[in-house]
């Protein structure tokens, strides 16, 4: 059965407004959160054109207190999409990440998630049913030189997903983490590196709904990237980084 109530943290990038419109049909609504009022609008009036009713929240992720008060106002979700999520890198000379940028990030990208999950989760749980997907990243199989706090971030969230899978499905509480490679955006392309089999947002958000249809445990893509991420992970750790230096993941000057 299709989903009624959903509901999408980061709904102004472009996986986030993608899938907003992915999922914006009549009879749908969608809680649509973001920082840019300008962008939020936006995607709130295309997905109200689709026929779809829409709440919108502007608030930083980072307020704990604020964002627990306005998900737990909002009563039984069908699906939850986890998506707010920032990034930072090594300097071109191999500077070290600005730590303010790497609390932001952990703040962000991990202990926000996680809040998320805790406000969501009581009204899921009493009714025996609910979605939560979590974008994680195919850089959460191994860390790249280039980006290490959102490699580590990325990979804290796919093993909360993973747990919290195998604890909530005899619930009938469904989890799936989300592992996209490089998908068109701005995020994208600030970041260093070679960007391999890029993906526009509307063929990222069509493949992740169509796994959270199916409640594949973990959505990856695209294939052949997915495949190769998985390996380094598998392979011994000196021959992965090895490959990653190889394919020009490496700092700048390397």
């Amino acid at each position: 059965m299709a989903p009624s109530a959903v509901l999408i943290t980061g709904a102004t990038s472009a996986i986030g407004s993608a899938l907003a419109r992915e999922y914006a049909a009549p009879g749908v609504t969608l809680y649509l959160h973001g920082r840019n009022t300008k962008c939020l609008q936006e995607v709130a009036s295309a997905c109200r054109a689709r026929g779809a009713r829409v709440e919108t929240m502007r608030l930083d992720v980072r307020d704990v207190a604020a964002l627990r008060a306005w998900l737990e106002a909002l009563g039984p979700l069908d699906v939850v999409i986890v998506n707010a999520g920032m990034n930072t890198h090594v300097g071109p000379s191999g500077e070290p990440e600005p730590w303010d940028e790497v609390e932001a990030l952990l703040d962000v990208n991990l202990k926000a998630a996680m809040v998320v999950v805790h406000a969501v989760l009581p009204a899921m749980r009493a009714r025996g049913c609910g979605q939560i997907a979590l974008i994680s990243s195919l850089a959460g199989y191994f860390g790249l030189p280039v980006t290490p706090t959102y490699s580590a971030t990325k990979a804290g969230l796919k093993a909360y997903g993973e747990a919290l899978r195998g604890w909530l499905a005899p619930e009938g509480i469904r989890v799936n983490v989300v592992m996209p490679g490089y998908v068109k955006s701005p995020m994208c392309d600030a970041m260093p590196g070679p960007k391999p089999f890029l993906w526009s947002p509307e063929r990222a958000a069509k493949a992740i709904r169509r796994g959270l249809e199916r409640d594949k445990a973990r959505i990856s893509f695209p294939f052949p990237l997915n495949w190769g991420t998985w390996w380094l992970a598998v392979l011994p750790a000196s021959l992965s980084t090895r490959l990653v230096r190889w394919l020009g993941f490496a700092r700048h000057g390397t």
